[in-house]
C-alpha cells in the first residue's frame, strides 16, 4: 500500500497448503500462521506460548520500540485503538522491545491497562513478521496472523474491519482527528 512517499504493507507469513479436489491439486492462496511455539512473558506473570494465549480468544496487539521518537508518537492513538477492543472477545495489549522497566517507563499506566509484553531481544516482532516499528499484529485463534509495518491508518484500519466482522463489535474510527500522519517507522533491527 502506498500513502504518499511512505510505503508500509500488510505482511503475512506463509504456509503451503495445496488442496485437492477430485484427485487433482488445486493452487490456493498462502495463509498466514503465527508461529505457536513463540513464548510470550507478561509483565503480569510467566510467560507463556503463543497457542496457550490464543486457546479463548484472539490477538490484537501493537508493537513498539521504546526508544524511538515513532513508537511515542503513536502511543494515544494505538491505546485508543485497543482501549476500543478491551470489552470485546479479544485479548489486547503492546509488545515492546525492552524489558520490565523499560515497558513501565515508556507506557506508563498503559503498561498496567493492557497485557503487556516485554522483548528485549526483539525474538517476538521477529518471530511475528514484523520489519518496522510501530506496528499492529492481530493473530486469530486458528493461528492466522495479520501484521501491519509502520503506521499507515488504512491498513491499520483494514485490520480493524476484519477484526470487528470476527468480535460482531464496533469498529473504531482510523484515523480520527489529531491521530498521527502516516509515516514508515524505524527498522526492528534497530538500523
Amino acid at each position: 500500500m502506498t500513502h504518499g512517499t511512505t510505503k508500509v504493507k500488510i505482511l503475512r507469513r506463509f504456509v503451503n497448503r495445496v488442496p485437492s479436489w477430485g484427485g487433482i491439486a488445486l493452487a490456493s492462496p498462502a495463509v498466514a500462521v503465527a508461529p505457536a511455539d513463540l513464548v510470550l512473558d507478561s509483565l503480569r506473570g510467566d510467560g507463556y506460548p503463543l497457542r496457550d494465549w490464543l486457546t479463548s480468544y484472539p490477538l490484537c496487539l501493537v508493537a513498539i520500540d521504546p526508544y524511538t521518537h515513532e513508537s511515542a508518537w503513536i502511543l494515544d492513538t494505538a491505546g485508543r485503538i485497543l482501549d476500543h477492543y478491551a470489552p470485546a472477545d479479544v485479548r489486547v495489549g503492546w509488545i515492546a522491545t525492552t524489558d520490565d522497566d523499560g515497558c513501565r517507563e515508556f507506557l506508563g499506566p498503559w503498561a498496567e491497562r493492557f497485557l503487556t509484553f516485554p522483548d528485549p531481544e526483539r525474538q517476538a516482532v521477529t518471530s511475528l513478521g514484523l520489519e518496522r516499528l510501530p506496528g499492529l499484529i492481530f493473530v486469530r485463534s486458528d493461528g492466522y496472523l495479520e501484521v501491519v509495518n509502520g503506521w499507515d491508518p488504512s491498513a491499520w484500519r483494514t485490520v480493524a474491519e476484519m477484526l470487528s466482522k470476527i468480535l460482531a463489535w464496533t469498529r473504531p474510527t482510523i484515523p480520527q482527528p489529531g491521530d498521527p500522519t502516516p509515516y514508515l517507522g524505524t527498522s526492528v533491527k534497530g538500523e
